[in-house]
């Protein structure tokens, strides 16, 4: 196992996307164990989905807050370079945890513009001012860690997906800009010897989650009483993983950052590292569809009579997906004896009750 090399404590943290799914748990996780650190949280709160979710996120933030000094939210977009630099000169952080970007294989097919904005442009800013960070001679930022995907492998068809593989073909523009991300990193890590770390999650899900993944939108759809398409016929599988797994995994990395050091060259090395976070065991999704069906109804989400079998149709892969996501988590568990745990129907009762609590008070 790697060495803790970044202490969270007394430090100044920078979250940006802190209203979003990981993000605002992340915020949360750290409030129980960075002790006496300010957290910067950062977001746009555009209406990619449904502004009352980031809204009920960053309640349940400001609800978690025990003194002034640990949480500071400032509204803005990381595109916004202005923006994005007087936070930088204002607080100085010492650890940046950048998770704002523009996500969805799907949207990015109408609606390309936020992807350049938000996965380029928006992370060429985070670089630029980590990059700064340093100038005079400060101590700057100690540590930069990145959201990536498992959208970087596309159609690999080696599994399960190393971050030893080749990721050059990716299948959408969302995939294209997160693998833009690694390699911007790179470069900067290499430049200006930036310690950064990427993570390339795998298919997050949750109480609270994005509206826009299945789980959800199956869910809103079937409560309806209307009927789900499951794409490829249903022969995908998803390595489906619990959003507590992902912030420990987080919250671990944060802890190491890659080692600045010297080549032979004399020139630094750059202190870069990719890992994935994913459940290592991917579920078809027809077995996925019935777990929760029957969490859905235990919940009081859906009737008890509630037929799945007629609220299901089977239609052609969509164009951008993928046949099947699979996480080789090896390195992750090497590097920091860490491994998610948590199975897809324990994760899945706990969103439909969320999911209940949230949407269903008063018999709505």
């Amino acid at each position: 196992m790697l060495s803790q090399n970044v202490s969270l404590h007394n430090k100044v943290i920078l979250v940006t996307g802190a209203a979003g799914f990981v993000g605002a748990n992340l915020v949360m996780w750290l409030f129980k164990t960075a002790q006496a650190s300010h957290i910067i949280g950062v977001d746009s709160v555009n209406d990619y989905y449904d502004v009352s979710l980031k809204d009920y996120r960053l309640q349940q933030i400001e609800s978690d807050v025990k003194h002034d000094n640990q949480w500071t939210f400032k509204k803005g977009n990381i595109a916004d370079k202005a923006f994005l630099e007087s936070i930088f000169e204002e607080y100085k952080p010492e650890i940046v945890v950048n998770l704002a970007a523009q996500a969805g294989v799907r949207y990015s097919i109408t609606n390309p513009d936020a992807y350049i904005e938000s996965n380029i442009i928006g992370f060429y800013n985070i670089l630029e001012c980590c990059r700064h960070s340093y100038d005079n001679g400060t101590k700057g930022v100690e540590h930069l860690v990145y959201a990536s995907s498992s959208s970087v492998y596309g159609a690999n068809k080696k599994i399960p997906y190393s971050t030893e593989d080749q990721v050059d073909n990716p299948v959408s523009l969302y995939a294209a800009t997160k693998k833009s991300n690694e390699l911007l990193a790179y470069s900067y890590a290499k430049l200006y010897n930036i310690p950064s770390t990427g993570l390339r999650f795998f298919t997050v899900y949750g109480p609270a989650g994005r509206p826009d993944m299945a789980y959800f939108g199956f869910t809103n759809t079937l409560r309806k009483g209307d009927v789900i398409k499951i794409f490829n016929y249903g022969n995908c599988k998803r390595d489906f993983t619990y959003i507590d797994d992902i912030v420990e995994g987080v919250y671990k990395v944060m802890q190491v950052a890659p080692e600045r050091r010297n080549g032979a060259d004399g020139l630094p090395v750059p202190p870069y590292a990719i890992y994935n976070i994913g459940n290592n065991s991917p579920e078809n999704l027809l077995d996925f569809v019935t777990i929760l069906g029957e969490e859905l109804v235990s919940a009081g989400v859906l009737p008890p009579d509630f037929n799945m079998e007629r609220h299901k149709e089977l239609v052609a892969m969509q164009p951008g997906d993928v046949p099947i996501t699979y996480a080789d988590t090896s390195a992750l568990e090497a590097d920091f004896g860490f491994k998610p745990s948590t199975t897809l129907r324990e994760g899945l009762r706990r969103f439909a009750i969320w999911y209940k609590d949230f949407y269903m008070k008063g018999g709505k």
